[in-house]
C-alpha cells in the first residue's frame, strides 16, 4: 500500500512539473501586435478577437494598432511605434506596399519577426503571408456575377489601392475574359470611405445619360451595405450586388435578398494562427535575415491560405449562427 502511495505521489509531482515547464515557455511580458488601417471596421474587430483568443491561451499580451481612417502614412507611424515597444512579433495588413516595405525590412533587420496577414508586401523581408487566396476569391465572385447576369451586363467595382483588392479584381476579370457580353464600366476607388461608394452608386442610378449598371461589386468589407442602401432608396432591386466579408450588416442584407451574395474570408483565423506562428518563431529563433523564399528547406511556407467561401441565401443562416455563437463566447 505504501509503495502504491509513493508511486501516485511521484506521478502527481511529475505531472505538476510538466505543467510548470509547459507554462514557463510563455512570459506574460511577451507582446504581440497587429497593425492595420481602418482599425474600427467589424472585419478588424473580428481579427482582434482571434488575436486576443490566442494571446489568452498563451498568457501573453496582445495589442491592435492602426488609424481608424484609411491613412497609409499613419499606418507606417503606428508600425514604427509598435517596433519601439520591442514586441515578440508583429502582424501587419499592408495598406501601401511602397510605404510599408522599408519599415517591415527595418523591423526584420532589428530582430523583430513580421508576418503579413490579409494584405501582403511580397517584396519585403516579411517571413510569409497568412490570408485569403484573393485571386480565388475574385474568381468565385466573378462566376457568381457571370451566372446571375447570364453572361451579359455592365459591372461597376468598388475598391481601394491594395494588393489584396488588386488580386480580387484580377480574379473577376479572369472570369469575364472569355465573356465579351460582360463589360467593366468602372473601377471606383472609395478611398477608405464607404460613403463614397454610396454617392457613386447614386450617380449610376440617378444621373441622366449614364450607362445602365447591372451589377455592383464590392472588393472590400465596408461598402456593401452602403451600395445596398443606395439601391434600396432608388427601388433598383433588379440590380445585382456582390459584397465582401461577413459583418452582421452584410449578412443581414444577404438574408433579406438585397445583397445577392458576399465572399467570406477568415480574419479571426488569420490573427489567431498568426500570433501562434510568431510565438513559435520567438521561442525557437531563426535567422531573420536569411531569404527563405528560395530555400527548399525553409522552416516557413510562402503563403498560408485561410480559405474563402461564397455566402448567399442558401447558407447565410449558418454564418449568422456562427457569428452569434462567437459573440456569446
Amino acid at each position: 500500500m505504501k509503495s502504491l502511495t509513493r508511486v501516485l505521489i511521484l506521478v502527481l509531482v511529475g505531472g505538476t512539473v510538466s505543467l510548470l515547464v509547459g507554462c514557463s515557455r510563455h512570459d506574460n511580458n511577451e507582446r504581440y501586435i497587429l497593425v492595420t488601417v481602418l482599425s474600427k471596421l467589424p472585419y478588424w474587430q473580428t481579427a482582434a478577437a482571434g488575436l486576443n483568443k490566442a494571446g489568452a491561451q498563451y498568457g501573453v499580451k496582445t495589442d491592435v494598432r492602426g488609424p481608424e481612417t484609411y491613412d497609409p502614412q499613419a499606418e507606417v507611424k503606428e508600425f514604427r511605434d509598435a517596433m519601439a515597444l520591442k514586441p515578440a512579433g508583429i502582424l501587419v495588413s499592408v495598406a501601401d506596399t511602397a510605404l510599408m516595405q522599408p519599415v517591415i525590412n527595418e523591423a526584420i533587420d532589428g530582430g523583430i519577426p513580421v508576418i503579413t496577414i490579409d494584405s501582403d508586401a511580397p517584396a519585403s523581408k516579411r517571413l510569409y503571408f497568412i490570408g485569403t487566396n484573393n485571386l480565388q476569391a475574385g474568381r468565385l465572385g466573378g462566376q457568381r456575377v457571370l451566372d446571375k447576369l447570364h453572361g451579359k451586363g455592365n459591372v461597376v467595382f468598388y475598391t481601394m489601392p491594395q494588393t489584396n483588392m488588386d488580386e480580387r479584381l484580377k480574379g473577376y476579370k479572369d472570369v469575364f475574359a472569355d465573356h465579351p457580353g460582360i463589360k467593366v464600366v468602372e473601377v471606383f476607388n472609395i478611398k477608405g470611405d464607404a460613403g463614397n461608394a454610396f454617392d457613386r452608386t447614386q450617380h449610376w442610378l440617378t444621373e441622366k445619360g449614364v450607362e445602365h449598371i447591372d451589377a455592383f461589386v464590392c472588393l472590400e468589407a465596408s461598402s456593401g451595405k452602403d451600395v445596398a442602401e443606395a439601391v434600396r432608396r432608388n427601388n433598383a432591386t433588379d440590380r445585382l450586388i456582390v459584397a465582401m466579408d461577413t459583418d452582421q450588416a452584410t449578412l443581414d442584407l444577404v438574408k433579406s435578398g438585397l445583397i445577392d451574395a458576399t465572399i467570406a474570408q477568415k480574419p479571426y483565423t488569420m490573427a489567431f494562427y498568426g500570433l501562434k506562428q510568431l510565438d513559435d518563431i520567438h521561442h525557437y529563433p531563426v535567422d531573420l535575415k536569411k531569404d527563405y523564399g528560395t530555400d527548399s528547406f525553409s522552416p516557413f511556407p510562402r503563403f498560408v491560405d485561410t480559405g474563402v467561401s461564397l455566402v448567399d441565401k442558401v447558407n447565410v443562416d449558418l454564418f449568422l449562427q456562427e457569428r452569434q455563437e462567437a459573440g456569446a463566447k
